[in-house]
Parts: structure tokens; sequence; C-alpha cells
């Protein structure tokens, strides 16, 4: 390996306590340094003056001042250095162009809760002006890098991927463990680490301590906050033993004897404890989300961070069974074989020699996609559910690993009860109380659920780009896509126009990704492990008018995202036989958004544009209404809610009840009687 002193490395890092991103500064300086010995090249280390000497042979410290931190960095540095510079830990001089810079993560983008202000403001402020100069942006994980080209102006494929070593953990030295340690470790234990920071997830290790307390089971916490990390308190659960800060003696201690390692963070660039318990032969139990299935591959056990349930069982499996953690412990030592300083730092070297080149592409393991389940509702639309859901399990290009058709009558399904892989249930009619049948079989067989309208018809890819915005994005809890065409809006679309429109797909291919975004109940996905015991509410009679915003909204209210994705694509046909006569949906029109701006899924001022809009829209067209749509039925719905709702009468369900005054107001069939859905807002 070749390199001179044409480039320094940013010694910022050593002026910090140690956490992982110093943790990867000191793997890749010392790695390099070994490579560099014996070349004859120098690389010094630029640092401020209270930096302690690593004392590399290769890596010379040199010191410069005055100032420190930020201000050291950003003043002090390039003028100490005008060449090329390696920055290692995720901030760099914004002046300098001829410089390398890792990112970690966008972790202050996409967990700020987790930052203290100042820190999170630094970092927003810096990091994209480092993207758009400097000659190369590095990262550690694939996943890391697609975080980093959603909030930085660059493309994931323009990242060097260049991930975190395990070597460094071979040389902890367990019998320099302190007394406390050891005292802690004395029975059966797993151990968990990290910041109490909110995307740490710490919170779950106090939720499943008592039921693994149960089993004899302890909780070891070991591990304290940094200062840049805002507070979170740990539930006082029994069996629960907090260790604050340790060194890598106690570490190594504490893993050479934990039943596991338990990781059950929201979001990680890395996860750097999973390759240090895996080279101490620890086995590992780790968050299906962000990087850690990428990281660990086949060699730990995954569960979801919002599911205590799935912690507990894997808990017990390898309490239970010697087999298989021994079997983990052997894969994760040949897992780690993928992660080493000495290839990153030659990664490095190569960079820095010349910043634009093609790094040769490493050998990754992309986590596995969740499994999706695909629930589908109806009622009175046998030919086309029978149509629809024909082409989906046809065209997809990720099978889905379950269909659920939900309906009143099983003759409601027509044929598609003959599709293979199909399953029926029967339960009380009305959008929501249909859906939540379908909810309640599949809550324990899928990890994301997708519902569809019995007339609409999904591009092939939507499966597949729902479930990899899932796996790779841990916070995004609610998906839903964009239409090519909406036959709501209209007389309705016949499955021919349906499926010319979206053969021809005339969307823009730049249309934007857009967040946060309420679910359009035609076609929308929903993490389940999110959903625990959120149902649609059942009081949204018949269509369920609105149902979908009040479901999302309640999801979002625990924290999660919801988005529309332009990668997943269809049309809905908005067939009109078989819809709910005008005074229904008008009635709903109104009572309904009074009714969630009091439940809290619906702000004053949706509420009121809700409204609002439909009113205005339906006494507008009143005298010329359409052919397919009754006007006149909608607004003596309307009037018939306010009335109520003045009253003090708040009953969505109340819908249901209402008989049309005038039948012959209500618009003919433009399609064969299909269905029970209408999502019209403003048609």
């Amino acid at each position: 390996m070749n390199a001179s002193s044409s480039f320094a490395v940013n010694g910022r890092y050593l002026t910090q306590p140690t956490s992982g991103v110093q943790r990867y500064a000191q793997g890749v300086t010392a790695a390099m340094n070994q490579a560099l010995i014996g070349s004859g090249a120098i690389v010094p280390i630029i640092a401020p003056k209270a930096a302690p000497d690593p004392r590399l042979q290769a890596m010379p410290l040199i010191t410069a001042g005055p100032l420190d931190g930020h201000l050291w960095e950003q003043l002090v540095l390039p003028g100490r250095w005008p060449g090329r510079l390696l920055n290692l830990g995720n901030t760099a001089p914004a002046v300098k162009p001829d410089q390398v810079v890792c990112i970690h993560d966008a972790n202050v983008f996409d967990a700020p809760e987790s930052y203290r202000r100042a820190f999170r403001a630094t970092y927003r402020a810096l990091q994209p002006l480092l993207a758009k100069r400097a000659a190369r942006i590095t990262t550690v994980s694939a996943y890391s890098a697609r975080q980093l080209a959603r909030h930085l102006p660059l493309r994931a494929a323009d990242i060097a991927v260049l991930p975190n070593g395990h070597e460094h953990a071979l040389a902890w030295d367990p019998s320099l463990a302190r007394k406390d340690c050891q005292l802690a470790a004395e029975g059966r234990f797993v151990l968990a680490l990290g910041s109490r920071a909110p995307h740490k997830n710490l919170q779950l290790v106090g939720t499943i301590s008592p039921e693994l307390a149960a089993m004899n089971i302890d909780v070891i916490v070991a591990g304290g906050g940094a200062d840049i990390f805002s507070p979170e308190r740990l539930t006082n659960a029994r069996g629960l033993t907090l260790l604050g800060r340790v060194t890598d003696d106690d570490l190594a201690y504490l893993m050479d004897r934990a039943l596991c390692l338990i990781f059950p963070s929201w979001t990680e660039g890395f996860g750097l404890p999973i390759v240090e318990a895996m080279a101490r032969g620890c086995p590992v139990v780790a968050s299906d989300r962000a990087s850690m299935s990428e990281v660990c591959g086949d060699a730990a056990l995954l569960a979801p961070p919002d599911d205590p349930r799935r912690w507990v069982q894997c808990i017990r499996q390898l309490s239970i069974s010697g087999d298989q953690r021994d079997e983990l412990i052997g894969r994760g030592r040949e897992r780690i074989r993928m992660f080493s300083w000495a290839r990153t730092a030659a990664g490095y070297v190569e960079l820095m020699q010349e910043p634009a080149s093609a790094l040769r592409r490493r050998e990754t393991t992309v986590g596995p996609m969740p499994r999706v389940a695909v629930a589908i509702a109806t009622r009175g639309r046998p030919q086309t559910v029978t149509a629809t859901l024909t082409h989906l399990l046809q065209t997809q290009t990720l099978k889905p690993d379950a269909v659920i058709v939900s309906c009143v009558n099983r003759e409601d399904a027509g044929d598609a009860a003959k599709l293979p892989g199909v399953r029926l249930v029967t339960g009380r009619g009305g959008l929501p109380a249909q859906r939540n049948t379908a909810l309640a079989a599949l809550r324990n067989e899928t990890d994301v659920i997708v519902f569809f309208d019995d007339d609409f018809l999904a591009d092939p890819d939507w499966l597949a780009a729902a479930a990899q915005t899932f796996r790779d994005e841990p916070e995004v809890v609610g998906f839903t896509g964009y239409l090519y065409a909406d036959g709501i809006l209209g007389p309705g679309l016949s499955f021919d126009e349906a499926l010319r429109i979206l053969t021809e797909g005339t969307l823009s291919p730049e249309a934007p990704r857009i967040e946060p975004f309420s679910p359009y109940g035609c076609n929308m996905a929903f993490r389940m492990s999110a959903i625990g015991n959120i149902t649609f509410d059942e009081r949204l009679v018949l269509y369920g008018w609105q149902e979908d915003r009040d479901f999302g909204a309640a999801l979002a209210k625990r924290g999660g995202r919801l988005i529309k994705s332009p990668r997943a694509r269809g049309v809905h046909m908005g067939q009109k036989a078989g819809r709910v006569a005008g005074d229904r949906l008008g009635y709903s029109q109104v009572v309904n958004p009074i009714y969630l701006l009091r439940k809290g899924t619906m702000t004053p001022r949706q509420a009121t544009m809700q409204i609002f809009r439909n009113v205005a829209i339906n006494l507008a067209r009143a005298a010329r209404p359409e052919p397919f749509i009754d006007r006149r039925g909608r607004l003596r719905g309307n009037a018939l809610g306010f009335a109520d709702v003045l009253r003090g009468r708040l009953e969505p369900e109340r819908a249901a009840t209402l008989i049309p005054s005038d039948k012959s107001s209500r618009p003919r069939p433009v399609t064969p009687s299909t269905g029970t859905r209408d999502d019209a807002t403003a048609s």
C-alpha cells in the first residue's frame, strides 16, 4: 500500500469522550498506521493542543491552537493544514473542499428528539454544506447512505460505504473488570448497551425486564449518555440493573457471560456493539430496523423494536436452547469477517489518493424484506374484486405472503375465493368493520399490512416499494402511493380503462415524496407492530368516510411517520354502483369531521376545510348535478348533519339509519354493481 503525507487526519476526535464515532476514528487510524509502517509514508494527525498522543508510528500527532471544539475545527484546522484532509467524526471545516468526510448516520434528521438543540442545529447547518463542498462523503452502512441521501444534497450511490471493524474488541481483557461488574454478572442475565437517547429504545428493556425476571433472567444496562443526548428515564423495573459507564474490560467481562446482547434501537447508522458482541462470542438479539439487519445478516435474532412480546420470545428461545445459542455464536464469528478495520483503512487510503475513485464494492447482506399481507374489503362487487385481485397476484414483483378478502357474505368475493393463496374472512358489514376483521385475522402473521380497495389496480412494484420502505426506514409507520387517475372524481373507470392508464404510466418520474401525508384508503400500508391495539373506528359506518385519516392520525400520535411515495402508483377506478345514497354521505360529510375533531385525530382547520369544501361544492352543483353524483341527496344529508350537531347529537353511526327522501335523485349505476366505498371529498 502506498501513501504519502499529501493528506492528514482531523484529530479533534482525540479530545472527545469515546462513543461509537470516536471508536471508529481510533480503529481506522490504528489500522491505517499499521498499513503505513514500512512504506515510508507519513500521515500526520492534526489536533487541538489538549489532545492526548495516540502514539502511532507512521501518524505523528501535530497539535495546533488556540481554541478547541467546533471553533478549532472551523477556524484553526484549515489554516494549519491546507492540504487534503480526512475527517472521521461527522464534521469538518466548512470552507475546505479538498477533504473526505465520514458522516455516520442521519439521526439528527430522523431522530432529532435524541439530541440537544444546539447539537442538532450545528449538524443540520453544517452537514449540508459539507455534502456540497467535500470531495467525497463516506458513511458506515448502505442503510446510512440511503438515509443521508434523503436529507443531504447528494446521491446514495456517490457515498462510499466503509463500515466499522471488530478487532479492537478482541484486545479487551475481562480479567481487569471492576468488582461491581463481576458482582452484577453472577446470575443469568442479558446485556443492553448504549446511551439513554430515545432512539436507543431502552424503554423496551424496562418493559420486558419484569417478565424476564420471572424467568430468572436479569437485565444489565451498561453505558451512560454523553451530554449531546436528551435525557430519558428508564422504568424502575424488577430485575433491572443500571451500571452506568463501564470500561472496555468491564464490557468484555459482561459480554463473555451474558445470555445475549439485546440491541433494540429504532435507528442506527451501524450498531457497533453488535459486532463487538459477536467478536466476544456473545449471541445478539437486535432490532429488525434500519442498519441492524444489514449488519447482523443471519447471525442474530431480529425483533421489532415496538413489540416487547417478540423480544421475550427470542430471549426465551436462547435460554432454553443451548444448540441455538451455540449456532448464533458460530455464525457471529463468521459474520465479523465482513467488518475489519484493516479493510476500511485500506479503503480510506485509496480514497485519499483519489477521492472520486469508485471503491471496489463490498460484499454486503441486505436485510430480508418484511412479510407483507394484502387485505381487501368488499361487498356486492364480486366481478370487480375478482378482476383486481387476479391482476395483483399475476403482476406484483413482490408476492404477498398472505391475501385476505374480508366480506359479509362469501358470495361477495366471487371467483376471487378460488385464487391461490386467497383466504376469505366474514363478519359485520361496513368498511371499518371489515378491515378490522382482516386485521384480527392477520395479527400474528405479517409485518406489513396493505389495504387496497376492491376497485384499485396497483402498479407491479407497489408491494416491493412499500416493503423496502418499511425495511429501510424504521420511523415510517404508514405508506401511501400516488394515483395515475382517480375515478372517484368523475363517473368512474372500467377495469379496462384503468388497466390502460396503469400501463401508460403518465405520472412524472420526478413526483416528490411527501410527508407528513394522511393515508388514502384506496391504497395504504401500515407497519403491523406499530398498530398495536389501534383499530378502524366502526362508528364511521358504511363506507367509513375519513376512516383512513383517523387511523393514520392515531398512528402518527404515537410518533410514527406517514409518507406518500412516488415509488408506489396505481389507479383507483372509483366505481359508483353499489355506493350509498347521497343523504348518508352528505350527513357524514358534516358529522364525521366534527367527530374526529373531538377525538383529536383531525385539527380544527382540517375539519373546517373538509366541511366547507364539500358543502360548498354540493351547493354549487345541486342545480345541475352530475349524473353520477347525488348532489341534492348530499345537501339534504349536510342539512341534517348540521341540525344534529346544533342539537348536540354527534353520532356518526346515524348515517346508516337514514332513508333517502328522494330516491329518484340518486345516481344511476354506470358500472356493474360492485362496491361499498366512497372516498369522495370534493367531488
